[in-house]
């Protein structure tokens, strides 16, 4: 991929609903350019909402975003596209279109329904980015989970954007391929893209990510005590469950806690109240 030009992302006071429920509440956040930002917190908290209304895929019901200093709702929709690209949370082919078929529809909202030789270069670069090359003649619907969610990441890179929106883009990874991926969005993010990726594990948005913004039943989550997010006082708050929270580096790793797990029966450290 080419370098873009970074672009950072301003919200200021977002709101968005689902019919009369009211998902995200007031939202107010800055992500820097050419940053790899991780979206965290509990199920339901509006997280994939939150990456739909940046996408533009889902309307605000008050607020604004602006990207590169302008509003989001002013740019058409072509220009959108070649801005910020959006990996869903979950795909679902109908039918049996090639691995590479289903690469090259990234580039439709830059170039139409029919592919230049441009497009087919930049899809052809996504599938060997993403290590795909063995499956780019098989049908979509005939490979695994994981291998899926790697051809819709290589549809995102074919699209090139400065801004890429992940919603869980380790979902159906195994390790190797969580950390092969991780590694990737850092590298992209070297490369001048600006990168906002949900994850649902906080050890993998501590490990990896610059910057993190947590969401709680649709509102941006500041820790009561002021400290950061991985504190073991800020994820009991978070996550209002039984969890051991072990510092490592700079920040932390965290386990669930139930009785009869090892850790379970390990003092906690230093600061961390018990489970």
């Amino acid at each position: 991929m080419g370098r873009p030009l970074p672009i950072g992302i301003e919200v200021q006071g977002l709101c968005a609903s689902h019919g009369a429920r009211e998902v995200l509440h007031g939202l107010t956040f800055a992500i820097r350019p050419a940053s790899l930002t991780a979206l965290l917190g509990p199920n339901g908290g509006g997280k994939t909402t939150l990456l739909r209304v940046l996408a533009g895929l889902h309307p605000p019901a008050a607020g604004e975003i602006r990207i590169a200093g302008q509003n989001l709702s002013a740019r058409p929709p072509r220009e959108q596209a070649r801005l910020i690209g959006y990996l869903p949370q979950q795909h679902r082919a109908v039918f049996p279109f090639t691995v590479r078929d289903v690469v090259l529809t990234g580039r439709i909202g830059l170039s139409g329904w029919r592919p230049s030789s441009a497009d087919e270069r930049a899809a052809d670069e996504a599938i060997v980015e993403m290590g795909l090359e063995a499956l780019a003649d098989r049908p979509y619907t005939a490979i695994s989970g994981g291998e899926q969610q790697r051809v819709m990441i290589a549809r995102l890179l074919a699209q090139r954007p400065p801004v890429m929106l992940l919603d869980e883009p380790t979902a159906h990874l195994d390790l190797h391929r969580q950390n092969d991926l991780l590694r990737r969005l850092r590298s992209w993010r070297d490369a001048g893209h600006t990168v906002v990726a949900v994850l649902h594990d906080p050890n993998l948005a501590f490990a990896w990510a610059d910057d993190l913004i947590a969401l709680r039943e649709g509102r941006r989550f500041q820790p009561s005590d002021g400290g950061p997010l991985w504190s073991a006082a800020a994820l009991h708050e978070l996550f209002p469950a039984p969890l051991h929270v072990a510092p490592v580096g700079a920040r932390a790793a965290v386990l669930p806690s139930p009785a009869h797990a090892p850790w379970g029966r390990m003092a906690p450290p230093a600061g961390d109240p018990p489970s």
